[in-house]
């Protein structure tokens, strides 16, 4: 007998023919799928440079966090520096103005002189401003824009053009374009430029 005969199997009737060593691959391949623990064995080699990998990737991952939490602090107090840097510029101009406030309360000269060093002073408190480039808001005879002006109530008045502004009560500001507050403003009611 050769080989070949040796490796066939008894095939009853209805069965297809199939070599006994494909059978027997076959089964313990459906075995091996259907049983619940198989589990692939890993050489104990790749199983530590697996984990020496993790390792490094971990070790990596708290580093780039440690740095992003250093750069956020780093540029949280660059930013207050920052912030103090500018008030005090800001402040340090202010300073002569406290000075001769100081010293019109001080003095004691008469109710017109004491008007004139006050007068004075706000002169050089609109120069510090302009260096700064804050500016005073149009109003009193500007028409009444709601974007500049606060209006605080409305005056009856045949000299002003209707809605055009009467009084200003409170001075608006603005820094180059963006606004710092508003104008507080009365508002002209023209009454016979309205019924024309």
């Amino acid at each position: 007998m050769n080989e070949q005969e040796s490796e066939l199997t008894v095939m009853e009737p209805g069965d297809a023919a199939t070599p006994a060593g494909e059978a027997s691959v076959a089964e313990s391949a459906a075995t091996e799928a259907e049983a619940p623990g198989a589990e692939e064995t890993v050489s104990r080699a790749a199983y530590d440079q697996l984990k020496s990998e993790r390792d490094q990737l971990l070790d990596r991952i708290a580093r780039v966090q440690a740095e992003f939490d250093n750069a956020r602090k780093r540029a949280e107090r660059e930013k207050i520096e920052f912030r103090d840097y500018a008030t005090g510029s800001v402040v340090e101009q202010f300073l002569p103005v406290v000075d001769n406030f100081e010293l019109a309360l001080k003095s004691a000269g008469t109710a017109e002189q004491l008007r004139h060093g006050v007068e004075l002073i706000v002169k050089q408190m609109e120069e510090i401003l302009l260096r700064l480039q804050v500016t005073a808001i149009p109003s009193v005879g500007e028409t009444f824009d709601p974007r500049l002006h606060e209006a605080l109530g409305t005056v009856d008045r045949d000299d002003i053009p209707d809605q055009h502004v009467a009084e200003e009560i409170r001075r608006g500001y603005k820094i180059r374009e963006r606004m710092l507050r508003p104008a507080m403003v009365r508002v002209a009611h023209n009454t016979r430029q309205v019924s024309e």
